[in-house]
């Protein structure tokens, strides 16, 4: 047993040398591995061999990757299929646009370049018509086949060619340019309140303009019929325009100015129908105003006129006479004219029916002028010895129109001073100018 053991003991432990590596050792320090899980459940597949095999595409990682870089290629794929259709659809419509552009040009080659405007007088029948034009007689002419024949009218402002004078277009907007400028956009800022004395003045325009377009029962209970128009004469400078411009401003009613030079135009005829258009946009546009200053450039005595010129601006003063009183009634549309020299002015246009008012503007007695003063100076830096009473207190006949030169020119000089006051010398020194200016400001006898 004593062999035995030592045998069996050389058995378990052995010499130190021959321990092999990777003992129990070793097997205490190696952590412990979960097997790897395995790539498929269920039974094992056969390999597929063939083409089929070969075009299989292989398993991706990343699935949500792979998803968007696919929502990405689809919307690529739908902005190109939208891309070759809006190209087809070019292609398709080219010859279209280019059919049409071909006959816009044919069109365009018909009615010439450039094009005149004319008026239709008459029309003969489906492709015939008798036309006029400003710097010439009538003449019968063809209407192209490309022209709206259910808007050609009697009247009508047209296209035509400038060689045959063929009928080739219609001129949409038949108002005239110039009238569509007279009409008052913004109204202007001079109430009442800016005008100096002249009560009696404002009350008679108020009565006559302004009281008929907005209580019109009132002059149908008493049984009269309202004042057409008015006239407003007097001497330059004393508040006729002003006072038009505050109707404009008090109204609601379409305000039209017009200057009486501007109705006299170069070609014949030219004058007379812009009255009528003047009228008649007056008309369409009612209740309204027309305010022609200085009417003594059209509306002079009649006399043998040895001139072209002469003759047209008569004819235009006897369409402004038909228009004021003509056959039609124009209602809703009053008249307010303005000069300076009512003199001068035709008896027929003065008489009533035409103008049932004549409102004169006398030069400002003193209280009127220190109205006047007031109104000018209420926003002006005035020192302590300014008197104003001895300008209104003068001897010198001022018009509304001076007294506000007056403060101007006060306003100036003491700019040019270096003052933010006004005194009572420059107020003198500014009368001073304003009368020397206004007695044409040279002394008689100076150039010899």
């Amino acid at each position: 047993m004593g062999q035995g053991t030592p045998g069996g003991m050389g058995k378990q432990g052995g010499a130190p040398g021959d321990r092999k590596p990777g003992g129990d050792g070793d097997k205490k320090d190696r952590k412990f591995e979960p097997p790897a899980a395995p790539s498929r459940v269920g039974r094992k597949q056969r390999k597929q061999k063939g083409p089929e095999a070969a075009a299989r595409l292989p398993p991706v990682a990343p699935l949500s990757k792979c998803r968007l870089r696919l929502l990405k290629l689809e919307r690529v794929k739908d902005y190109l299929l939208m891309e070759e259709e809006f190209v087809a659809a070019q292609e398709r419509l080219r010859p279209t646009e280019d059919k049409t552009e071909e006959d816009r040009s044919k069109v365009d080659d018909l009615r010439g370049t450039p094009m005149s405007v004319g008026s239709l007088e008459e029309i003969i029948d489906e492709s015939h018509a008798i036309v006029s034009s400003s710097v010439g007689p009538e003449y019968y002419v063809g209407i192209l086949s490309f022209v709206d024949k259910d808007q050609l009218e009697p009247g009508c402002s047209i296209l035509m060619h400038n060689k045959v004078l063929s009928v080739v277009g219609i001129l949409q907007d038949e108002v005239d340019p110039m009238v569509s400028v007279m009409k008052v956009e913004k109204a202007p800022l001079e109430s009442y309140a800016d005008i100096g004395g002249l009560d009696a003045q404002i009350q008679e325009i108020k009565e006559a303009v302004e009281l008929p377009l907005t209580h019109p029962e009132l002059y149908e209970d008493i049984g009269i019929r309202p004042p057409k128009g008015v006239i407003l004469y007097g001497e330059p400078g004393t508040g006729k325009t002003l006072l038009a411009k505050a109707v404009a401003n008090s109204t609601s009613a379409t305000f039209l100015r017009v200057v009486g030079s501007e109705l006299i135009q170069k070609y014949l005829g030219d004058g007379p129908k812009l009255v009528r258009e003047l009228f008649r946009v007056a008309d369409d546009l009612s209740p309204s105003i027309v305010f022609i200053d200085e009417i003594d450039a059209v509306g002079t005595k009649r006399y043998d006129a040895h001139s072209g010129g002469e003759r047209e601006i008569q004819r235009t003063m006897l369409e402004l006479l038909n228009q004021l009183d003509g056959f039609d009634s124009r209602g809703d549309v009053k008249v307010i004219l303005a000069t300076n020299r009512i003199e001068s002015l035709d008896p027929a246009l003065l008489r009533p029916g035409r103008i049932d008012r004549k409102i004169e503007f006398p030069l400002p007695d003193i209280k009127t002028r220190r109205r006047i003063f007031q109104i000018h100076t209420s926003k002006m830096t005035l020192a302590d010895d300014v008197n104003l009473e001895e300008f209104v207190m003068t001897k010198d006949e001022f018009s509304g129109a001076d007294i506000k030169a007056i403060c101007t020119e006060a306003g100036l000089l003491a700019l040019r001073e270096r003052r933010m006051k006004v005194t009572h010398a420059d107020f003198k020194k500014a009368k001073e100018k304003v009368m020397f200016k206004k007695k044409e400001g040279v002394p008689e006898g100076l150039y010899m």
